[in-house]
């Protein structure tokens, strides 16, 4: 396979691809490496590669006359792929796609950049190693042709060491021993030493899905599990962000569609449907507030006859949701109520369909930040009925949470159906 690394830094990747089997594969040829060094192609005395870009700002972009001619210079350029960190991430399985290639071309960038005209000018993909940034695309690139050359056929001693890797699968490799047996009491796995093939493969797999749910939870979503695998996964301890999450659905202050403060009534479908979300997500509890005598009777007679009365008999499953919910007059009780029994003062995070254009607004919280906050702190969520919360409410909180369908132009969801997609986005299935 040939790789041709355009590059202003051509002597970098002498020393990452002269070692290990990297090296091996470049002496037997199966390997091959082209440095383009892009200074070849500048003209002037001093060669140089960059200038000043318009509109000012702080550093230098790369020129786009030595760019092309360093690209043209290539015969069989295959795939062109730059750098950036605004590419599509480098996976297991796009590495696997670029191994099928016979030539591949990979731009490394400098300084703040390459003329974007370039982008115009070939078919180029933009492709990125991480959330984070390096001085220049070189380092990224000995990452991109490690990961796609070791595909290669013939490339590793064992082909099949390609299969069993982390991601390979969508999950975490299973933990390796080796030599001696027990060292200072920590002794290898007798499983591993058995013999037995077929339990040493179910006693990796089951370790793979444990480190999995344990290190990288976000990978299990697009991992692909067996009936067996998810009745492992059960038996498996987890962290569980629910049960520092706590929803409140306030009857008042809300406001009307004139903006107006107003009351509004309880009802039995709200009740209902937040109760078996808290439960289903493993949530701390579920507030109803309202400060009006009737509608608080009304919601404490539905609470009863679905905890105590014939509806815990015909449904003990609706029971339990319902041992979730609590009435209280306002968001202040239902705060003190968490702080009781937890001993932490929660944080609060308003929720609204719209975007909060008050002036001097902070930008919206994003389920990324609450979902940080429930590591360490119960969260009290709080959601209006209405036409949303009153200013009184939104005032007291730590924020508000971005609105779901924030870039589409018609967000009317019920606050039911609200509650279940954003607490899914919190919590998901895996904490």
């Amino acid at each position: 396979m040939n790789f041709h690394l355009v590059s202003i830094f051509p002597h970098f990747f002498e020393s990452p691809f002269t070692c290990g089997l990297m090296s091996k594969a470049v002496e037997t040829g199966l390997v091959k490496l082209d440095c383009v060094d892009v200074r070849q192609f500048a003209g002037g005395v001093h060669k140089s590669v960059d200038d000043r870009p318009f509109g000012g700002g702080p550093g230098m972009l790369l020129k786009l006359d030595p760019m092309i001619k360093a690209l043209d210079s290539i015969e069989s350029r295959g795939r062109v792929l730059m750098l950036s960190p605004r590419g599509k991430p480098l996976t297991q399985a796009l590495s696997r796609e670029l191994a099928d290639q016979e030539d591949l071309t990979v731009i490394c960038g400098r300084y703040e950049g390459i003329d974007e005209r370039l982008l115009d000018l070939y078919p180029i993909e933009l492709v990125s190693v991480g959330d984070f940034v390096l001085n220049g695309g070189e380092a990224a690139a000995v990452c991109l042709v490690e990961s796609v050359a070791r595909l290669l056929p013939g490339f590793m001693g064992h082909e099949e060491s390609g299969d069993e890797e982390s991601f390979s699968a969508g999950l975490l490799e299973y933990p390796h021993f080796t030599r001696p047996e027990d060292f200072d009491g920590l002794a290898v796995p007798e499983v591993l030493r058995s013999g037995d093939h077929g339990k040493i493969a179910e006693w990796r797999r089951d370790q793979s899905l444990t480190a999995t749910l344990r290190d990288r939870p976000d990978l299990l979503p697009e991992a692909r599990l067996t009936v067996e695998d998810v009745d492992f996964l059960r038996t498996l301890p987890r962290t569980r962000l629910g049960r520092n999450l706590y929803i409140a659905l306030c009857h008042y202050p809300v406001t009307n569609k004139f903006g107006e403060k107003v009351a509004v009534s309880v009802t039995n479908l709200d009740l209902h449907d937040m109760a078996r979300v808290a439960r289903s997500y493993g949530l701390g509890g579920f507030y109803a507030t309202t400060p009006i005598e009737d509608q608080k009777a009304l919601a404490e007679k539905l609470l009863g006859h679905w905890r105590e009365g014939a509806g815990s008999r015909a449904n003990p499953d609706r029971a339990e949701a319902f041992s979730k919910v609590k009435v209280f007059d306002d968001i202040e009780s239902a705060v003190l109520d968490i702080e009781a029994q937890t001993g932490q003062c929660p944080r609060l995070a308003a929720t609204s369909a719209r975007l909060d254009r008050r002036k001097q607004a902070q930008p919206a919280l994003t389920f990324g930040e609450v979902r940080s906050w429930l590591a360490n702190t119960p969260v009290l969520l709080i959601f209006g009925t209405g036409h949303g919360l009153a200013e009184e409410v939104l005032s007291k909180t730590d924020g508000i949470v971005r609105p779901l369908r924030y870039l589409d132009d018609y967000n009317h969801l019920s606050v039911r159906s609200a509650v279940a997609i954003i607490v899914d986005r919190l919590v998901a299935d895996e904490y």
